[in-house]
């Protein structure tokens, strides 16, 4: 059962209705607790109760796990029964959400009491819209277009994005460990898998190479010549999440509807030839972040798909001088 009213509450009004632990009643669950922390929040005398404040306001804001699943775990599956408006009307609103957020924690931040109120206002305002359209027409949907497998496939992406609960929901259904090396399940992707092992120097073992990706300080994520994303390494402290929903995604599903268009003509200078690298910079949440764009290309220059690399640069533009000595004593 999910910790839905962090403890206040043990009984699910969902009881019956899904079983423990599956997606949509977690994502009602939420919304429960999100509206709890809204109602609340609306109660509080600011001014003589901010640091209060200011804790709830940040625990509202781990609404941000919430998007993410949506983004990157349910937006695909319904991409593939063809419902694609969720990927780019309901991301570019959780993006809206987003900035308003942003605008409220700055204001909490500088303890204007005037901006406060209206900057959190809006923002309980547009939540409670996006939980309604969620509850009436998102998740009905879902349920109609997704299979029971589909549903089950579920958990471990959304285990690797996380959750509003301070506790894991129950499994759905309770997982059985299979380690990787082992797993031959057969999945339903729109790409082949039986040819996919080649290293022009040395030997390595799958299970080697999977390590390797998995240590890099760095997020890969490649996609293929057909727009479809077929990897990302999965390390443990990445810059922007992933999860297994998006493999076998189109890439222009797997961006903020703002960022698409420089997506696609990356991969259009790209296919054309005319480009072999993108780069930017930006600043996210306290990071200075380098994001790059590789072109891959077989032997004849054949366009192979694109590589996308992102990873905190902060502390290497911080260094200094010269450190020739290993410290570790």
């Amino acid at each position: 059962m999910s910790e839905f009213l962090t403890g206040t509450q043990t009984a699910s009004p969902f009881e019956g209705q899904f079983p423990d632990g599956h997606p949509v009643r977690v994502y009602l669950e939420e919304n429960l607790l999100i509206r709890k922390y809204i109602s609340e929040l609306r109660s509080i005398n600011i001014q003589q109760h901010y640091e209060y404040f200011k804790e709830l306001f940040s625990k509202l804001c781990d609404v941000e796990k919430h998007f993410v699943r949506k983004e990157n775990q349910l937006f695909p599956y319904l991409e593939k029964y063809g419902w694609t408006s969720p990927s780019q009307n309901m991301w570019a609103f959780h993006d809206q959400i987003r900035e308003e957020i942003k605008q409220a924690r700055q204001a909490i931040e500088s303890k204007d009491f005037q901006s406060i109120v209206y900057t959190a206002n809006t923002v309980f305002r547009s939540l409670e819209h996006i939980l309604q359209v969620e509850e009436g027409r998102l998740l009905p949907n879902a349920m109609n277009m997704l299979s029971e497998e589909d549903w089950k496939e579920f958990r471990e992406g959304d285990e690797e994005i996380g959750w509003m609960f301070s506790t894991a929901p129950t499994p759905y259904p309770e997982p059985e460990y299979v380690h990787p090396s082992k797993d031959t399940k057969k999945r339903k992707l729109p790409f082949g898998l039986e040819d996919k092992t080649h290293y022009d120097e040395g030997y390595l073992t799958p299970e080697q190479v999977n390590s390797i990706f998995r240590i890099l300080p760095v997020d890969i994520t490649y996609v293929d010549e057909n727009d479809r994303v077929v990897f990302y390494n999965r390390g443990d402290e990445r810059v922007f999440p992933r999860s297994a929903g998006i493999i076998g995604r189109e890439v222009k599903f797997c961006h903020p509807p703002k960022s698409v268009d420089q997506v696609l003509r990356i991969l259009d200078e790209f296919k054309k030839g005319t480009k072999d690298v993108a780069d930017f910079w930006i600043q996210f949440k306290g990071k200075f972040v380098h994001i790059r764009y590789f072109a891959v290309r077989d032997e004849q220059m054949n366009y192979k798909g694109v590589i996308e690399m992102s990873q905190d640069v902060t502390d290497i533009r911080a260094l200094q001088g010269e450190k020739r000595l290993l410290e570790w004593d």
